[in-house]
């Protein structure tokens, strides 16, 4: 019986001894369990920024993403290529970049801003490119002033088109060649504001162009060009500031716009066909011009030309084509009319003798002349109302004087007389001043075969 009691109080004893390691062991997870959540609870608050009073952790700082230099769709806006757009910064990298980007592209856009000028050193947007490209400039893009700040390898051109087909410029900004400081020595250099160079389907609208150092617009080698609805602008008395200036590119509409400079309003140089230029004023300059052409023996070809219905004010020419002494080759099927010359100087010329210094050498070989017609041209004169001097080796053929009036300008002591020399055609009325009537040779028949031989040299 004893034996039974002792027994019954050593399984009481262990039974107790077990539910108390139980119990402790079951607390200590218990507790280790809060505690751990705890922590998570507040690693968690102090990443998402709750945590408030004792024991809550500042929020980390967020990293901040790397810079984006992708399109917005495809719109590639130089500012988000790093340019400053401050008229300071050079921003040439930063256009160069998104022209890249946006090459790739169809219907794509590189957009220059308003409101903000850009300094762009002189740079090559070359192609070929994506179809559709659009060069938007609603802001100021602005050349170096300074010529030392120019690199010598880059003395042509300021901003270089190259290879590029189905492209537009357009847009209400302006491009500005702060030209002041080439001016005196234009003689030395043959820069272009803006050249296109091997380019078809080109469009210019819109902008403004000012102040170039020599030429504000090239178009060489190229193919399908409209310009329409520009502005060109520099002062009477800036040297060599062509207008636009066509060589060697054909199909070319100009129409529709603005140009004074100190040179010629559109000049129409060798290899240049089916040019149709209208519906401009022009002035000051020295006129619209085919040529100098066969400078230094050159060739020299030039067909299928229409100017017309063109306004003249204060400019040295008006409707003109000039070759050297010593060229070769032909111009053909040129025709002016419908022009309003108000204080032109020389209103119609054909000018075979043209020469750059006080004295060049005489020449036999000429650039030939032929079927060039002068229509409906009217206003007031300075010097000359009509001055023709063909080349005494091969006159000019087919030339046609057709409803001339021009008075002189009150503001001038001009020549009423109308000179011609060596000139083939006819004249039909009404003509003022009368001597125009008597200016022209009739006939020519051997001359024109002569001048249709030189055809073969062209075409």
């Amino acid at each position: 019986m004893k034996r039974n009691k002792r027994f019954s109080s050593l399984f009481f004893i262990s039974l107790l001894v077990i539910v108390f390691v139980t119990f402790s062991t079951v607390s200590v997870e218990a507790r280790k369990t809060k505690k751990n959540l705890r922590k998570r609870n507040s690693h968690k608050d102090s990443h998402s920024g709750n945590g408030h009073g004792r024991g809550s952790h500042s929020p980390c700082p967020t990293p901040t993403p790397p810079p984006y230099y992708g399109p917005h769709g495809s719109m590639f806006d130089v500012l988000s290529f790093g340019a400053k757009g401050n008229g300071v910064s050079d921003d040439s990298e930063a256009l160069v970049a998104a022209w890249k980007g946006a090459c790739k592209v169809a219907g794509a856009t590189v957009k220059i801003p308003a409101q903000l000028k850009f300094l762009i050193k002189p740079v090559t947007l070359q192609g070929p490119c994506m179809p559709h490209l659009t060069l938007q400039i609603d802001g100021t893009l602005l050349a170096p002033p300074e010529a030392s700040s120019w690199p010598t390898s880059s003395l042509f051109q300021w901003i270089n088109f190259k290879w590029v087909q189905n492209f537009t410029i357009k847009g209400s900004g302006t491009v500005d060649g702060q030209g002041y400081n080439w001016w005196s020595y234009s003689q030395f250099y043959d820069i272009q504001a803006i050249r296109f160079y091997s380019s078809n389907s080109v469009t210019v609208r819109d902008i403004r162009i000012i102040n170039s150092p020599l030429c504000h617009l090239k178009f060489d080698n190229s193919k399908g060009i409209e310009v329409d609805n520009i502005t060109i602008s520099s002062p009477e008395n800036s040297p060599n500031t062509d207008g636009i200036h066509l060589q060697n590119t054909q199909d070319v509409e100009i129409q529709r716009s603005i140009i004074a400079t100190g040179d010629d309003c559109v000049s129409i140089q060798t290899g240049c066909s089916n040019i149709h230029v209208h519906h401009i004023n022009c002035g000051p300059g020295h006129g619209i011009s085919l040529g100098g052409l066969g400078k230094d023996k050159s060739a020299a070809c030039v067909s299928d030309i229409i100017v017309e219905d063109i306004s003249m004010k204060n400019t040295l020419y008006g409707a003109r084509i000039k070759t050297w002494q010593g060229g070769f080759g032909m111009v053909k099927n040129v025709s002016f009319s419908r022009i309003q010359v108000y204080d032109v100087m020389f209103p119609i010329m054909i000018d075979q003798y043209y020469c750059d210094k006080q004295k060049c050498k005489n020449q036999t070989n000429t650039v030939v002349i032929s079927g060039v017609k002068f229509d409906q041209i009217s206003g007031t004169f300075g010097m000359q109302p009509v001055h023709l001097a063909c080349s005494n080796s091969i006159p000019c053929t087919d030339v046609d004087l057709t409803s001339i009036q021009l008075s002189p300008s009150p503001k001038y002591k001009g020549l009423q007389q109308a000179v011609c020399w060596n000139t083939y055609g006819k004249s039909q009325g009404p003509l003022l001043p009368s001597t125009i009537d008597d200016c022209l040779k009739s006939g020519g028949g051997l001359i024109k075969r002569i001048a249709r031989s030189h055809d073969r040299l062209c075409y």
